[in-house]
């Protein structure tokens, strides 16, 4: 253990409440128990969400902004920074703070490492499943797409690693832009007879035929357990409806509710929507269908350290969501009695990479993965000298960096970039590679545009996203933070409703006219017809450019002006 090694593992030791050893040996027995969670009952669920193919650790910065309006304001997940910190006990500085916060990032992470990474996730499912005979580990959504092998072996290096890791059971999201073809060929043959891929919520256009199991029965320590699935109930909005144009999907609530009434009536004794709703809408969820103990939620990537309990007319329902990028392990146990649920424990834990040793047989697979790839990851683009990150409901500086890149490249105006919330974050000093690139826009609809639209045309746009995000009622979001915006500044009200959320659009400091074009440069179009009129791929796009600049400064972003939000604690002062 060397001298950094040892002073990482008595600030987890402290972090952890515990006095801080005097010895290293004192010091790697005290990082041990900050893993050591001891087991509760007769249900044991680990669960993983949103990993977007990040097979090695990252670092990943959460958000500043994440704004809850109506009655979701002030409610976590709507919570950052010292809100987050205050409502949750967790001392400012620790590790903890780190894990589940943006607060004094780039330092925090030079001092505690990078967070994830598969090698080190599978350590810790071990450690766990040793004291939990039985335990299932479940896979939230959003594991086939992120980085650049997974694009280029479309999702096989994922696929592998999940097997590996020892996943029972899975539903999808992002995975679905693979496509429909591709999706069940994975599961008719790498999952058969060890993964359960499961959606309840899609079915086919013409007769409404399920297209993948609803549900899985498991026997756990003699007590039936019931998991069932929920994919995106978006996915043909939020991503290209022709990459799965024979099937829908949507929330279907009437639909959940009997198949919660048929596992229930086949004597499952406890039953969990393993869910990629996003987090306000398993909350909205919880509250009007019975019969569910818990929602293992993902999509909107919030770690969350607590379940919330939400009361439904069958008794109460705990709603948990567990981050992204492989950084969280939620841990779920359940005490079962005489056919019931009589008491539970969760952990929210963050996998810290310096303090979990990687496990050798994943660490060999990700090799293996990535061996014919790594000069073509490893190629410097430039030389980074800000903090880049993305996650945020309204620009992050990796964001604005693309931005900045496609107005300059494609000459535009104005810039759109998707409000992704996958996205890796790089420190002062951390060079861009193609492996950096990649990870902000690796997607199978990776087309740039230029666009004539007007002004009005323009606001529409906002108008719209916005809404997506905005609205009180969860079952209207559809997913996504705010569209980044680069040259054009903006208001935004996100408590006024749809059509006058957004005002003041200025260019140059001029007034938008709304009857004047503007060339507006993007990317990642979801209509079918962008595969043939569209331009290069993003990452060829921006590669170029960061090759030519040779070095990127610290991003001065381009933010909206937010009304409405005065002493809201979804965004840090």
């Amino acid at each position: 253990m060397n001298r950094r090694e040892f002073l990482q593992v008595l600030a987890v030791a402290g972090a952890g409440g515990m006095a801080l050893p005097a010895g290293e040996a004192q010091a790697a027995r005290a990082a041990q128990q900050f893993y050591d969670v001891p087991r509760h009952g007769n249900v044991h669920l680990l669960h993983f969400t949103d990993c977007h193919a990040q097979l090695r650790p990252v670092h990943f910065r959460e958000p500043s902004v994440n704004l809850g309006v109506g009655p979701w304001a002030g409610k976590p997940p709507h919570l950052v920074g010292e809100a987050f910190l205050r409502q949750y006990g967790i001392r400012p500085g620790t590790p903890a703070a780190y894990a589940f916060t943006s607060l004094d990032f780039t330092e925090a992470a030079r001092r505690y490492g990078k967070v994830g990474g598969f090698a080190h996730l599978a350590t810790l499912v071990k450690r766990l499943r040793a004291s939990r005979p039985g335990a299932l580990l479940l896979d939230g959504g959003d594991t086939w797409q992120g980085s650049a092998t997974a694009l280029w072996t479309q999702g096989q290096d994922m696929v592998d690693a999940a097997l590996q890791l020892g996943v029972d059971v899975m539903t999808p999201h992002w995975e679905m832009t693979l496509g429909a073809d591709r999706v069940k060929e994975i599961v008719g043959k790498d999952f058969k007879d060890r993964v359960s891929f499961l959606a309840q919520n899609v079915k086919t256009n013409d007769f409404g035929d399920p297209v993948f199991d609803p549900y899985v029965i498991r026997h756990m320590n003699g007590v039936p357990v019931a998991i069932i699935g929920q994919a995106f109930p978006y996915t043909p909005i939020a991503n290209p409806r022709y990459l799965v144009p024979d099937w829908t999907f949507g929330i279907q609530e009437e639909s959940l509710q009997q198949v919660i009434d048929d596992v229930r009536g086949k004597g499952a004794q406890v039953v969990v929507l393993l869910s990629h709703n996003g987090m306000d809408v398993d909350l909205k969820l919880a509250s009007r269908v019975r019969g569910l103990d818990a929602i293992l939620g993902g999509h909107t990537h919030d770690g969350v350290p607590a379940p919330v309990p939400v009361k439904n007319p069958g008794g109460t329902t705990l709603v948990t969501n567990a981050g992204s990028n492989g950084k969280f392990l939620g841990v779920l146990d359940f005490d079962v009695r005489n056919g019931k649920v009589v008491d539970f424990r969760y952990k929210l834990l963050p996998v810290f990479a310096d303090f979990l040793p990687a496990d050798p047989d994943m660490d060999a697979l990700i090799r293996k993965v990535r061996a014919s790839y790594e000069a073509k990851l490893g190629e410097v683009l430039a030389v980074n000298r800000g903090l880049l990150y993305r996650r945020g409901n309204f620009n992050g500086t990796f964001d604005q960096l693309i931005l900045d890149g496609l107005m300059a490249v494609q000459d535009a105006e104005i810039a759109f970039s998707p409000g992704f919330r996958w996205g890796t974050t790089l420190v002062p000093g951390e060079p861009i590679t193609m492996e950096a690139l990649m990870d902000q826009t690796a997607i199978t609809y990776p087309y740039t545009t230029v666009t004539a639209m007007t002004g009005e045309t323009i606001k529409t746009v906002l108008e719209d996203v916005a809404d997506n995000l905005f609205n009180p009622d969860p079952y209207y979001q559809q997913g996504g933070d705010m569209v980044r915006v680069g040259g054009l500044q903006y208001t935004i009200d996100p408590t006024q409703p749809m059509g006058r959320r957004i005002s003041d659009m200025r260019l140059a400091g001029r007034p938008l006219d709304a009857s004047k074009t503007y060339k507006v440069a993007g990317w990642a179009p979801v209509a079918e017809e962008a595969r043939q009129t569209g331009g290069p791929p993003v990452w060829d796009v921006m590669a170029q450019w960061l090759r030519s600049n040779k070095e990127v400064s610290a991003r001065p972003l381009n933010l909206p002006t937010v009304r409405g939000m005065d002493g809201n604690p979804g965004m840090v002062a």
